[in-house]
């Protein structure tokens, strides 16, 4: 039986990346560039996760997907590539305007690409940070376009602080931006579907500009949405005791464990879970494979007779056959993602 999956990092120099990647969630930086992105797990062609350790190191998860899909996905599962992406960000400095084609959209645009649907969890954010999400009311796309050649794109977004425990749920066709100081959990449609509407007026060592893809960009926005908010406040970081009263209700487990539902879409569900000083079900989930990302903490994960320690950073698959996994945490919150059931 395929056990607990853990890959090796993709560590991703980033223009608008930092060094939190591996001063606050324990990865191996190779260099001294700034680092904007780890994918923990990946099936896309730009890179396949490759298995960690155990007996089935250095094998891809493409080759998984191949030999071993109804052990990871299950049998009922009609998908031919893993179909989650699964990053930490570190937005040290800022991230294009940007936004990612829906179905129909990529399939005009960027053909052969995925549509990218995608939700962002905050582990950290400096003060004066801002996440960008939606447009302003009564922006369209002639005021957008002056925007982008006036450089006055931000006054057309809706912005906000965020904080800790912020969660973002971000359908492709939203503009957005990110930056100044947040560091995110990822979970998105694998996809590297994006178009860059404005840069900051950024330019590197050697005076030039990244490349926008205005025309692209324009043509992907979902021009009737408006501003976005956090889908909820955790108290990710505010380890008391019982839980705080948050705008989803919590299931409470008991007065040291909760678990809560933050994202429920077509691509993918997002479960925050907190475990104080005991233990925590994973459950077999009807046949669907889950992915654990540790945000803070520590903890030891047990399945299949065999234990391992947890801690900030990582990032677990446990396929769809494997049975429930029970881990006990110290200060521990974590984010648990699955599929939504295939009709």
């Amino acid at each position: 039986m395929l056990g607990p999956l853990q890959f090796v990092p993709f560590l991703r120099p980033m223009v608008w990346g930092g060094r939190r990647l591996g001063d606050v969630l324990g990865k191996q930086l190779p260099t001294d560039e700034p680092y904007g992105e780890s994918w923990e797990i990946s099936d896309h062609p730009l890179h396949r996760s490759v298995v960690a350790n155990g007996p089935l190191a250095g094998t891809t998860l493409r080759e998984l997907m191949e030999i071993r899909h109804d052990e990871l996905l299950g049998p009922t599962s009609r998908h031919t590539n893993f179909p989650l992406l699964v990053k930490y960000l570190d937005c040290s400095d800022w991230l294009s305007v940007q936004v990612h084609p829906d179905e129909e959209a990529v399939k005009r645009l960027w053909p052969g690409e995925g549509s990218k649907t995608e939700a962002w969890f905050v582990i950290d954010a400096a003060p004066g940070s801002r996440i960008y999400a939606g447009l302003q009311p009564g922006i369209g796309k002639d005021e957008l376009r002056a925007a982008i050649e006036a450089g006055t794109v931000a006054e057309c977004l809706h912005s906000f602080e965020p904080k800790p425990g912020d969660c973002v749920y971000l359908p492709a066709g939203t503009i957005h931006a990110v930056g100044g100081g947040v560091l995110l959990a990822e979970v998105q449609q694998t996809s590297d579907a994006t178009f860059r509407l404005f840069d900051w007026n950024r330019r590197d060592a050697q005076g030039k500009s990244r490349k926008l893809h205005v025309e692209e960009g324009l043509e992907s926005i979902h021009w009737e949405q408006g501003p976005l908010m956090p889908v909820a406040w955790s108290p990710m970081l505010e380890l008391i005791e019982p839980p705080l009263h948050l705008r989803s209700s919590p299931r409470a487990c008991s007065a040291r464990i909760s678990s809560f539902g933050l994202v429920e879409c077509s691509y993918f569900e997002i479960r925050f879970a907190r475990s104080l000083n005991g233990p925590l079900s994973i459950d077999k989930d009807a046949g669907r494979p889950r992915v654990l990302m540790v945000l803070t903490g520590t903890g030891v994960l047990t399945s299949l007779e065999r234990k391992d320690a947890l801690y900030a950073g990582q990032t677990w698959l446990f396929p769809a056959s494997l049975p429930s996994v029970e881990i006990h945490g110290k200060n521990l919150s974590a984010l648990i993602c699955t599929l939504p059931a295939e009709t």
